[in-house]
Order: C-alpha cells, then sequence, then structure tokens
C-alpha cells in the first residue's frame, strides 16, 4: 500500500487494533522514550461504515492523517512505538474507556458510562457523535453492546500494550517518557496566543504530567529547527497525558499537536509538499531526544 493510501472504508477491521515497533527490537529497551500515535488509525470496520450517515472522506477529517508516518523514525533513535490502526472515530483511545454520550444509544448505559465531560458534551467521547464543522456520523442510534465490543477489543487492548511498553522502560531505566503524538486544524493553530498561528502545541497539563526537563527539552529542539512552539493552549493534554502523566513515579506524559497546515491539505487530505521536510526535522528532534541524557528524571 501506498503510504499516503487510507485504509479502504468499509473493511473489515485488522486483527490487531494496534501496531507496536520496538526500538531495534530490543529488550530492555535502550532509551526511557515511548511514542504513540492514538488518532493516526485509517481503518473503517465494516460495523460502523453500516451505521454511518457520512461519507468516508467526511468522517476521515478527524484523523491525526499521517503523523504515524511523520515520527516513523523513532524505533531507529531508540524509542518504542505504538500507534493505533482503527480510526479515532471507531473508537478513540485517548479518551476514558466508557466516556460515552448517552444520547448517542438506543438503550439504556450503565452508571459508570454515563459521561458528563465536556469532550462528551461537544460531542467527541470515546465513540464519537460529530466529525468536523458538527456533522453527525451516524444515521442510527447505537447500542451499548456495539461500544462494548470497541471498548474491549481496542481500547483496552491499546491500553494494555501501551503500559507495558512504559512499564518495560521505568524497569530498565527507572523512569519512563511518553510522547503522545498528535495533529491539530490550522483553524485550532490560531488560537494559541498574540504572536501569529503557532506550529505545535506542547501539553503537559500546565506542569502536572511530566517533568519540566522534558518539556524543555522538546521545546528547545523545535524552536532550533524555526518551529513556534506553544504550551497547553488550546491542548493541555487529553485522556492519555493525564492518565500516565505520573512524575512523583517517575513516568512522564507530554502531548505534542503539529498544526496540520503544516504537511496537509485539509480539504483532500493529501500530503502537500512540505511533508517531507516536516518529517525529516522531526526526525531530526526524536534522534536528539534519542540521544538526549535524561539521567536528571532519576
Amino acid at each position: 500500500m501506498n503510504a499516503w493510501e487510507p485504509i479502504a472504508a468499509g473493511r473489515t477491521a485488522p486483527e490487531a487494533p494496534f501496531e507496536v515497533r520496538r526500538a531495534n527490537g530490543e529488550r530492555p529497551p535502550p532509551t526511557p522514550l515511548v511514542f504513540a500515535s492514538p488518532h493516526s488509525g485509517r481503518s473503517y470496520p465494516d460495523d460502523m461504515m453500516a451505521a454511518a450517515a457520512l461519507d468516508a472522506l467526511s468522517i476521515r477529517r478527524s484523523e491525526d492523517a499521517f503523523v504515524d508516518e511523520l515520527i516513523a523514525a523513532g524505533p531507529a533513535h531508540g524509542a518504542a512505538l505504538i500507534c493505533a490502526t482503527l480510526a479515532r472515530a471507531y473508537i478513540d483511545v485517548n479518551r476514558e474507556a466508557f466516556e460515552l454520550d448517552p444520547a448517542m444509544f438506543a438503550d439504556e448505559l450503565p452508571d459508570f458510562a454515563r459521561s458528563r465531560t465536556a469532550r462528551v458534551a461537544a460531542g467527541l467521547g470515546a465513540i464519537a457523535r460529530v466529525v468536523s464543522e458538527g456533522q453527525e456520523i451516524y444515521a442510527r442510534k447505537l447500542t451499548f453492546e456495539e461500544a462494548r465490543r470497541r471498548i474491549e477489543g481496542v481500547h483496552a487492548p491499546y491500553h494494555a500494550a501501551l503500559a507495558r511498553l512504559l512499564g518495560e522502560a521505568h524497569a530498565a531505566h527507572g523512569y519512563a517518557v511518553l510522547i503522545d503524538w498528535h495533529s491539530m486544524p490550522a483553524a485550532a493553530a490560531k488560537a494559541c496566543g498574540r504572536g501569529g498561528p503557532c506550529d505545535m502545541v506542547l501539553g503537559d497539563r500546565f506542569g502536572a504530567s511530566c517533568s519540566g526537563i522534558v518539556t524543555q527539552k522538546v521545546e528547545r529542539e523545535l524552536v532550533a529547527r524555526g518551529y513556534r512552539v506553544a504550551r497547553n493552549a488550546p491542548y493541555a493534554g487529553g485522556y492519555t497525558t493525564e492518565h500516565y502523566g505520573r512524575p512523583t513515579r517517575r513516568t512522564h506524559a507530554l502531548q505534542i499537536e503539529i498544526n496540520r497546515g503544516l504537511y496537509l491539505n485539509e480539504g483532500t487530505l493529501e500530503p502537500t509538499r512540505n511533508f517531507r521536510r516536516l518529517q525529516k526535522d522531526l526526525s531530526e528532534v526524536i534522534a536528539a531526544l534519542g540521544a538526549a541524557d535524561w539521567s536528571g528524571l532519576r
């Protein structure tokens, strides 16, 4: 398959809901770095598309398109990498598992699944109700059994694998550094501050999810390559950053949002001519992080 070709909407879900690439296949891991790309999955299973009101391209606009390709150099520089293969619109692994919108379901949800979070209110719970511009994804209400299958078949194994990678890094080095990679619409990047649109947003939950050493190292490498970096606005970090970021236990988590305008035609979802330049720059950043001395995190 061409690197740019999405997995066909309506194809049966792949056997594995994620792919793990270890650093040179090594155990123990050579660095404390674990990279995750939770929203770049391009597989849209049959059960989702059969219930959908939108065409495949419209739903695909919710993807963090090609982020997995942008950070593919991770394992070559010592970082374990986990990438979701199923679309975030099918099940969003950067949400709490049962962060569900009761209005989307034909049957009554259990009390533990009746979420009232801001993300659910916006239609962006673990199973999204809408994509860009508020378009409703589904032509009918779902059942809780459908949600349960997605959670147990995708969300749970993804997080089990991610936790295992972090545990391996922590056991080998005494600490682990998770970088959760995302992309943001160019329109959202305009909200970074007064100096114009930003290129990257680093989300450390205002210092709660990782040591300042991590945020500063990443920011320094990006700025050195000419990128305009903001912190925590408009994105401070999602479920993954909040759930795994425990600096007092020496597990650090940082979210990075990349402005899609740097590399993507957001209308056609095709990479622009700038894609390769961004990929090269990020590969250099990744190489610097892989070679960095992280011992200050002990």
